[in-house]
């Protein structure tokens, strides 16, 4: 195997991400000598973000995340993933 290159310091995850998408990793890291991990406490990145909805909507997904008793927005992002997926599949 020849020799690995060093990985530059890297200031945030949108610049790593920039970076892997434009590098091959095999030029990096070495995975012959990897080990199986679990990560139990990683939590996906978040942003948030602000969103514009009309009252009655907002109220409709109130009464629904009450009946099911989670939170609104936790709801909605069910919501959203839902279809999300939906729309990708497609």
């Amino acid at each position: 195997m020849s020799k690995l290159k060093k990985i530059p310091k890297i200031k945030n995850e949108d610049e790593e991400r920039e970076f892997w998408a434009a590098h091959d990793s095999t030029e990096y890291v070495d995975y012959s000598k990897a080990k199986k991990t679990l990560f139990p406490k990683l939590k996906p990145s978040v942003r948030t973000i602000s969103i514009r909805l009309p009252e009655s909507l907002l109220d409709h997904l109130k009464v629904l995340a009450n009946k099911r008793d989670v939170p609104y927005q936790s709801l909605l992002k069910i919501f959203l993933m839902e279809k999300v997926g939906d729309e990708m599949a497609k």
